[in-house]
């Protein structure tokens, strides 16, 4: 009779390298895909599979959690939404794209005064251990690094696309775009500073357009360099030809996918639709690159696609009804109205000084009658007076 291999009973209990081991040669062996538990060490997720799937483990343990211990939310600071975008401002859009992407858990806030934020621009995040980022790409390095990647995925080639993309976003279609909305003449009155003025408290509506623009007038001077041209007409007219050949050029690449990279969006997606979304979607009296774009199909569908699988409710016409919070809202509201009415104070003081200064009102001394006896008296006070 030949020996019976002993019972896992006999055996003893496994050790835990040995198991962690077989684990790890079994998610890292090519051509297999993870199954419906993802195994997790140490607080990370472990493995790889598809963004919502790598999004569904990491609600359960999150990057740096122990067990049983909450880590705080990162908090995300972003432009409010308008023209039927979830944020008005390129930056900002991005960034909420690239997080409803790879399904990041942020807290978002999105406000229409930026010294709300806590670095006084807007987007700016602020990390579970209350470290604050605020240049865009940061922000998506650093969610990176929290296991929320987009470009999981990618091979090397396409990895070496995106950059290659972005590149050319940031050097033919960026220039275009600030001065779409914040150099020409009618769009900036008509659609850019009418929709911050109308959207930032008082008195921040009066000067903070004004200084945005100028803010954006040397962006665009770095952007085009030293090859700039002096005339203005001919800075538009290469300005726009270079935009629409970059337009041309994303719409072969797309072809007929649902993304840049196939059936899953990446980073560059994020990218392309925060910059065709803003020129598509607002009204722009002043639209010469707005028509060519309207007219690439393929290019508009794309924003379409995202904008209802992503964004279903982000700057629609009719929000969903909201619930009246419950909680550490509501005792903010005794401060809100604090600060609203400060703010009108502030408002009413300077403009108060601003007419006393310029000249405006203008506050006299009303002399008293004397009587005759005391005239020479009074003579004297009105020459020390002079």
């Amino acid at each position: 009779m030949g020996r019976r291999p002993p019972s896992p009973e006999a055996r003893g209990p496994v050790p835990r390298s040995s198991a962690a081991s077989r684990t790890r040669r079994s998610l890292a062996s090519p051509g297999t895909s993870p199954g419906p538990l993802t195994a997790t060490t140490g607080g990370a997720v472990v493995g790889g599979g598809s963004v919502q799937g790598r999004a569904g483990a990491r609600k359960e343990v999150f990057p740096g959690q122990r067990a049983g211990k909450m880590a705080a939310p990162m908090e995300l600071f972003c432009w409010s939404g308008g023209w039927g975008l979830p944020s008005v401002d390129l930056d900002s859009l991005a960034v909420l794209t690239y997080a409803r992407f790879t399904g990041a858990p942020l807290k978002v806030h999105k406000i229409s005064n930026p010294w709300r934020s806590p670095s006084g621009t807007l987007p700016a995040l602020r990390t579970s251990h209350g470290e604050v980022i605020s240049v865009p790409h940061k922000i998506i390095t650093h969610l990176r690094k929290e296991k929320y990647n987009a470009d999981y995925d990618l091979s090397a080639r396409q990895g070496a696309d995106t950059l290659a993309f972005m590149s050319l976003l940031e050097e033919k279609l960026l220039p275009v775009l600030v001065h779409t909305f914040w150099i020409d003449t009618k769009n900036y009155v008509e659609v850019t500073r009418k929709w911050y003025a109308e959207a930032m408290p008082f008195p921040l509506n009066f000067f903070l357009p004004g200084r945005m623009q100028r803010q954006y007038m040397e962006r665009l001077e770095l952007l085009s360099g030293e090859h700039m041209p002096e005339d203005e007409e001919e800075l538009e007219k290469e300005l726009y030809r270079e935009a629409r050949e970059c337009l041309t050029l994303l719409s072969q690449r797309l072809g007929s996918q649902k993304f840049f990279f196939g059936d899953a969006p990446a980073s560059l997606d994020a990218f392309v639709f925060s910059y065709l979304a803003l020129l598509l979607q607002a009204k722009l009296p002043s639209g010469k690159l707005q028509t060519h774009l309207r007219g690439l199909h393929n290019l508009c569908a794309y924003c379409t696609h995202i904008l209802s699988l992503y964004f279903p409710w982000d700057g629609a016409e009719v929000p969903p009804p909201r619930q009246t919070p419950a909680g550490p809202e509501t005792e903010e509201e005794p401060y809100r109205r604090r600060n609203q009415i400060l703010s009108v104070l502030a408002g009413l003081a300077a403009m108060v000084g601003y007419a006393l200064l310029s000249g405006i009102v203008s506050i006299q001394r009303a002399t008293p009658a004397r009587a005759p006896g005391t005239r020479a008296l009074g003579m004297a006070e009105e020459d020390e007076e002079e």
